[in-house]
């Protein structure tokens, strides 16, 4: 059976999968957002972005598989046919989750953040533009691909643990093509 290496195959692995990439955002948007409205790093700067990121963490983890991770999906198969290459389906899988995503955690970073207020929603039109553009680059370029190597790693590991060199996994590729 052809299994792609670079993608979860299994849950364990897709919440580990999942964790990687919510983990390295959440950390990347939480120190960008807090720097940049901050204008510089310091004790204060670096405390407040200690004690938002597991509070974000939490509402990635939940919001994306439940809603945009979906969403994402079926939107996917809808622009993207079978004989498509994985990368093609790869980058539409990453737009449309962070246009969700980012769309969310934009209005929510600032709920939590600053709480409710009068600005809100003219804060969240002037940030989403900017937080879609550095997510969608992110992930694109860094965050996913250090995922999906990971994923790689493991299987290779679980192929080598499992007796199979590297020649019969791609044997195996072929046969099922």
């Amino acid at each position: 059976m052809h299994q792609e290496k670079r993608l979860p195959r299994n849950g364990k692995e897709g919440l580990l999968y999942g964790s990687l990439i919510s983990t390295m955002t959440v950390i990347f948007m939480s120190s960008f957002s807090a720097i940049y409205f901050a204008g510089e790093f310091n004790a204060e700067v670096a405390w407040s972005i200690v004690k938002m990121i597991p509070i974000m963490w939490i509402i990635v983890m939940v919001i994306e598989p439940v809603i945009f991770g979906r969403i994402a999906e079926a939107l996917t198969a809808k622009f993207t046919q079978a004989t498509d290459s994985f990368n093609s389906k790869i980058l539409f899988r990453i737009l449309f989750t962070v246009l969700g995503m980012s769309a969310a955690m934009t209005l929510i970073g600032d709920i939590v953040g600053n709480g409710f207020h009068s600005e809100l929603f003219s804060n969240w039109l002037a940030n989403w533009p900017r937080n879609f553009a550095i997510v969608l680059i992110a992930e694109s370029l860094v965050i996913q691909p250090i995922a999906r190597f990971v994923m790689v790693k493991l299987h290779e590991a679980q192929d080598r643990k499992a007796g199979l060199a590297p020649e019969d996994v791609q044997v195996l590729k072929t046969e099922v093509i």
